[in-house]
Order: C-alpha cells, then sequence, then structure tokens
C-alpha cells in the first residue's frame, strides 16, 4: 500500500521570490509533473559522479563551500509543514545570491543531505533500524496524508531520494566516527569475507576486518604486503552492509603514499587500519606520520586508526607514546596499539586520541574506565573459526555430538539482499 501512496503527488508549496519559501517552490522535492522531472534530471546532473566522504565535501561539490552553518538554520524550517524561522530565511539569502533554479537545486540537495546524514548517523550510532526520516506527505483526493517509509527509507518512485548513495556513505562515515567518542568502548569484531562480516553485522555496531583472516584464507603471509587483491575485494563486498565498515590495510600495500592515499579514497568504506610495522621491523615514525598525513589530506571523512606495532617487537612504551603522538598530531583518528595491556601504559596513550586495544582479559567496562574507546577482536574470531571447524570434522569422525551450528537457511539468509543496507 505505502508503494502507491508515495506514486501520489506531493502536497503543491506556494509561489514566492524571498527566503525558505522561495526555496521550497523551486526545489524538485516539493514539485510535481513535468516541473518535477525537468527538475530532476537537473539535480541528478549536479550529483552525477560527486564522490563525497563528508558534508563538507558535497558542500564544496556543490559549489558551496563554507556553507554548512547556513544550512543547518534552513532544514528545520525546510519541510512545508514546519515554520519558517527569520534564521531560516536569513541563510537562503545568503546563499542564493542568484535566485535560479540551479541555486535552489543546490540548497535543496545539501539541506536534504545535512538532514538525512544525522538522522541516519544517529541511527547507525545507537542500532536504531528505523528510517532517518519516518514519514513524508502524499496529496489525495481527500487531502494530505503521511505515509509511513518503514519500507522506504528514501522514499519510492519518482520522489525517491536522489541522493541516497552519497548520504549513506557520508552517515556511515559520521556513525563510524561518533562511536569512538562515547562513554563505552566501540566492540569491533572483525571479519575475513562477506559471511562472516554479514553475521557479525547483525549483532555489532560496526564491522573491522581482519588482515591474518584475509591473508591466511588466500594462502598468503600476513604483513608481507601481498594481499591487497583480497583486501580490496573484500571491501567491495563489506561496503554495502547496514553498518559502517572498517578495512584493515596492513601498512598500505606502497611505499607510494599518494598511491595509498587513493586506495583509501576509493574503498568507500568509513574507516581503515594503517601499521608502522613492516616485514623486517617498524617504519620510520616521520616516514609513517607523512603517510598518514597524505591519506587524511585525500580521505578527509575516513576514519584512520593508526596502528603501532612497538608492542610486537618489544619496544619500550616511551617509544610507543612518541609514535603515537606523532600520528595523532599528523592527523590520525584513533591509535591502536596491539598487544598493550598494562593499566597505566594504557592510561598513558588513551590521552592522545581514541585508544584502540585488543580484546582481553579485562571486560569493557575496566577497559573503558582505563580510557579505551574501541576494542577489536582482531584475528581471535579467525583463529577460533579454524579452531571449530577442525573441532567439528573431528566430532563426526569420531561419532561424537556435534556442535552447535548456523542452519542452511541462516546463511543463505546472509547472501540475500536483505543483508545490505536498506538505507544504501
Amino acid at each position: 500500500m505505502s508503494e502507491e501512496l508515495l506514486g501520489l503527488p506531493v502536497p503543491s508549496v506556494p509561489d514566492s521570490d524571498r527566503g525558505v519559501a522561495w526555496l521550497r517552490a523551486n526545489v524538485v522535492r516539493f514539485s510535481n509533473g513535468a516541473e518535477h522531472a525537468r527538475r530532476r534530471a537537473l539535480t541528478n546532473s549536479l550529483i552525477h559522479n560527486v564522490e563525497a566522504d563528508t558534508l563538507e565535501e558535497l558542500a564544496t561539490a556543490l559549489s558551496l563551500p563554507g556553507s554548512l552553518d547556513d544550512i543547518a538554520k534552513i532544514a528545520p524550517a525546510y519541510q512545508p509543514h514546519e515554520p519558517i524561522t527569520a534564521e531560516a530565511d536569513a541563510a537562503v539569502e545568503r546563499l542564493a545570491k542568484n535566485k535560479s533554479e540551479e541555486t535552489a537545486a543546490r540548497i535543496g540537495l545539501l539541506v536534504q543531505a545535512w538532514a538525512a546524514t544525522h538522522a541516519l548517523a544517529e541511527h547507525l550510532r545507537t542500532g536504531n533500524p528505523a528510517p532517518p526520516v519516518p514519514i513524508t506527505r502524499r496529496a489525495t483526493a481527500s487531502g494530505i496524508v503521511e505515509v509511513s517509509l518503514d519500507n522506504h527509507p528514501f522514499g519510492h518512485g519518482a520522489h525517491a531520494c536522489p541522493g541516497q548513495k552519497l548520504a549513506t556513505r557520508i552517515a556511515k562515515n559520521m556513525a563510524f566516527r561518533a562511536l569512538h567518542h562515547q562513554d563505552v568502548p566501540l566492540i569491533l569484531p572483525n571479519a575475513w569475507d562477506h559471511a562472516s562480516g554479514a553475521a557479525l553485522a547483525e549483532h555489532f555496531l560496526a564491522v573491522g576486518t581482519t588482515s591474518l583472516g584475509v591473508a591466511a584464507a588466500a594462502g598468503i603471509p600476513d604483513g608481507a604486503g601481498l594481499a591487497k587483491k583480497q583486501a580490496i575485494a573484500l571491501a567491495e563486498l563489506l561496503r554495502d552492509l547496514p553498518v559502517p565498515v572498517t578495512i584493515d590495510l596492513e601498512s598500505g600495500f606502497s611505499d607510494d603514499h599518494d598511491e595509498v592515499a587513493e586506495l583509501v579514497a576509493g574503498l568507500g568504506v568509513a574507516g581503515i587500519n594503517l601499521e608502522d610495522g613492516r616485514p623486517h621491523g617498524l617504519a620510520d615514525p616521520a616516514e609513517q606520520a607523512e603517510l598518514i598525513a597524505k591519506v587524511k589530506e585525500r580521505a578527509p571523512g575516513v576514519f584512520l586508526n593508526a596502528r603501532v606495532d612497538t608492542h610486537w617487537q618489544g619496544v619500550a612504551i616511551t617509544e610507543t607514546v612518541d609514535r603515537a603522538k606523532r600520528y595523532a598530531e599528523a592527523g590520525a583518528d584513533g591509535i591502536f596499539v596491539p598487544g598493550v595491556t598494562e593499566p597505566h601504559q594504557i592510561e598513558a596513550l588513551a590521552h592522545l586520541g581514541p585508544l584502540n586495544v585488543l580484546a582481553q582479559q579485562r571486560t569493557p567496562e575496566e577497559l573503558g574506565a582505563l580510557g579505551v574507546k574501541r576494542i577489536s577482536t582482531g584475528s581471535l574470531l579467525f583463529r577460533a573459526a579454524l579452531h571449530h571447524t577442525v573441532a567439528a570434522a573431528q566430532a563426526v569422525r569420531d561419532g561424537r555430538e556435534q556442535p552447535i551450528a548456523f542452519s542452511y537457511a541462516e546463511v543463505q539468509g546472509l547472501v540475500s539482499p536483505g543483508t545490505r543496507s536498506a538505507a544504501g
């Protein structure tokens, strides 16, 4: 029934030459018929081939750089059923020096993206499955009706949101960043293929990958920089999951900083891990800081988790802290020190930025009290899966009770369209 209602016209809005009323009267969102078709074509042309990881990047792509403060004032007054405020009118006037249909399209696109991404990011952060905008309105012979968007988060038919893909990508980036700035640590399970990622996405707010699992599954040693193709392929499989995804890129699979930056920008995921470990030791911290800065310059919206491999190599905590500080100053969004377990060492690192540690004997509450913001399972789940695989086979061979497992139908369900993001 909602599909039929969503096919009806949107309520008409009065014409105007000023402020929010002018904007409403000239955007595709509140138009019908031939006018709607013309404006939709214009809107589609404005975002065709646009790639953006943040609202700031989208604003720049729409020739509205530095406009987000004004957009935030317009958004609450944009819908026709909402009252228009003086500050919203003034914001439109500042942005619409030239009152053309194209100007309205640019502002309207950014307003809708601002509203949708903030709402969706909050839902992703809290695990709320409801659509970012719960209802829309349509005109019927008997008056205006409200239509639920439960099954169509970004609309349906002629008025479906043209910026769905962009909004979803930006919202996932916003949500993933926010998950590192909460009172309780983010629990991040690490997948090694699509099935493991999809299964974990049903129970956790975000999913990462394990470089050991990805490499070993392909018969490649971990940390040798040889699993680039596999890491990229997995990112392409997981990025449409209904939760933010972060990819372990080892040390970037290249010595060329520009090449690594382009790789990160093209993955379409919310986060990445970059480690300073190399096959034969540690990278020079100054050089690693330059790599981090280059990646953040190219992909500012992607959460860069800078892994410090000093503990793996028995290096003193003083160098660990020095490296973590350098990486944070270079733009890293988080610091990951696998192997660190001592409380005083954790506390020494936690004030430098959102700290990521591996799962250990301490509870999430105890680690959170020390300042930890993210707890990863690392390769644990992959190693456990291998162990249980062998144990299950041995149980069959030895005539013992077989272990609990997902059903055939449950695994089939992990690769159905329903596992892909309804929002994107």
